[in-house]
């Protein structure tokens, strides 16, 4: 590894939203950052951002719910810069819909995607964090987790990362791993806009009705969740490990 690399980070869902803004903020933390999207081509706008601001990053395009792809791209990623020592699980769809109008396709792919794409990772990646004795993961789970109409698909599979978060927080803490989720509330991203369009609001409209809800009165910013993963991700962290922090401008 390069003297002048600190950390090097495997984050998911790099191209837009909270992963793009937690590339950045690892990058500007230190981390080499692999930069992992369904399509390679999609990360070019996060590793540019990166590169031009003096950090080393890296676009890899994988489907995170093929062990095959994210094997290779972690490995990838190791031989690329030496070694991994965060990861970050931030791949996510949505499929949203009232149960009787949910397809079994609408289900298999969000759970594909946000369970078993966390399983394929944190499988891979783990083998790397053993050997060096260090590492820190980070699942995005959601505010979402505790029930929302229309989301039977999506918020069974963020309450599902956090068990899989407070299990492999047992499993790999004698190792020196820290494994932690985050729970965002509602974030301004690509993602949430769709939802509002999904429903037939207006974007701006919809994130006003969304900050009215919040005590602190406004929505979040992809930096307020890139904050805390990178502090989760930080040696500050060190004794914190298995918990979900819900990071949604108020009580949960």
């Amino acid at each position: 590894m390069s003297e002048d690399i600190q950390r090097v980070a495997f984050v998911t869902g790099g191209a837009q939203g909270i992963g793009q803004a937690t590339a950045v903020k690892l990058a500007q933390d230190g981390a080499a950052v692999a930069v992992v999207d369904l399509k390679e081509e999609a990360c070019a706008a996060t590793v540019e951002r990166i590169s031009l601001a003096g950090g080393k990053a890296i676009a890899i395009g994988a489907d995170v719910a093929d062990m095959a792809a994210v094997q290779a791209a972690v490995d990838k990623t190791a031989k690329e810069f030496g070694r991994l020592d965060i990861l970050v699980n931030n791949a996510g769809v949505t499929r949203d819909n009232l149960l009787f109008k949910m397809t079994e396709q609408d289900w298999d792919t969000v759970m594909g995607v946000h369970l078993r794409g966390a399983f394929n990772t944190c499988k891979s990646a783990q083998k790397y964090m053993v050997e060096q004795k260090y590492g820190k993961i980070v699942n995005l789970s959601s505010r979402s987790a505790l029930g929302n109409r229309g989301q039977a698909n999506y918020s069974t599979a963020k309450a599902g990362l956090q068990g899989f978060t407070a299990t492999l927080a047992i499993e790999l803490g004698p190792f020196n791993i820290n494994v932690n989720a985050i729970a965002p509330g509602y974030i301004a991203t690509p993602m949430t806009d769709a939802t509002a369009q999904r429903v037939g609001a207006d974007v701006s409209d919809y994130q006003k009705a969304a900050a009215e809800r919040t005590p602190l009165r406004r929505v979040g910013q992809p930096e307020d969740i890139a904050n805390v993963v990178a502090f989760l991700a930080s040696d500050a962290s060190g004794f914190v490990t298995g918990q979900t922090l819900y990071v949604t401008g108020g009580p949960r």
